[in-house]
């Protein structure tokens, strides 16, 4: 099974802290798209901030997006790719965490928000956002399940983990690992170097 379209969540520490100030969020991702400073071409920024549990504040790009995202109440950085990639899963897989982790480096450092954006460093979501290849079912976890293994040993240095599938057939195929400790975002990007 070749994934495509890899989404990548990783959670905030303060999510009830930062959730009243997601509009700050706005002029940040702005900055971003008029410094054009990383590897992918960034267009435009979206407000969802006043649907409750949503999408949050978008970062729309060519080859994907990246978002501070409030989907079940569960408030992260979000980078979701759209374009497909050569390679292979695990490929894949660095490539959307590794995206996920730059932003949520610069999203930590930036100075309009004053360090209130902290990271977990401990949960990640993935995501296929594509259901013609990985429906969400028992098939496609048995399928995937040694990838989402492979890449969560890298991930966390061969640290302890847990793993669970979601099981609502009309949600995306998603899977979500725990560490058993917390690692730090410069840590993880290493881990994934």
């Amino acid at each position: 099974m070749q994934l495509q379209h890899v989404n990548v969540k990783l959670l905030v520490r303060n999510a009830t802290e930062l959730e009243p100030d997601l509009e700050l969020l706005i002029p940040v991702f702005h900055g971003w798209i008029r410094d054009q400073s990383g590897p992918e071409l960034l267009l435009d920024v979206a407000d969802y901030t006043h649907v409750d549990g949503g999408p949050g504040v978008i970062l729309i790009g060519h080859e994907g997006n990246y978002s501070v995202d409030n989907t079940d109440h569960r408030l992260g950085i979000r980078y979701n790719r759209k374009a497909a990639l050569d390679g292979s899963n695990q490929d894949h897989l660095k490539q959307a965490a590794h995206a996920a982790l730059t932003a949520c480096q610069r999203l930590e450092a930036e100075p309009l928000l004053g360090g209130k954006l902290q990271f977990n460093g401990q949960e990640i979501e993935i995501f296929i956002n594509d259901r013609l290849v990985a429906s969400n079912s028992d098939a496609t976890r048995a399928a995937l399940d040694l990838d989402f293994q492979n890449f969560s040993k890298t991930l966390f240095r061969g640290g302890e983990y847990s793993m669970s599938y979601g099981s609502d057939s009309r949600k995306l195929f998603a899977v979500t690992v725990k560490a058993a400790r917390s690692f730090a975002v410069s840590d993880l990007l290493e881990n994934l170097a």
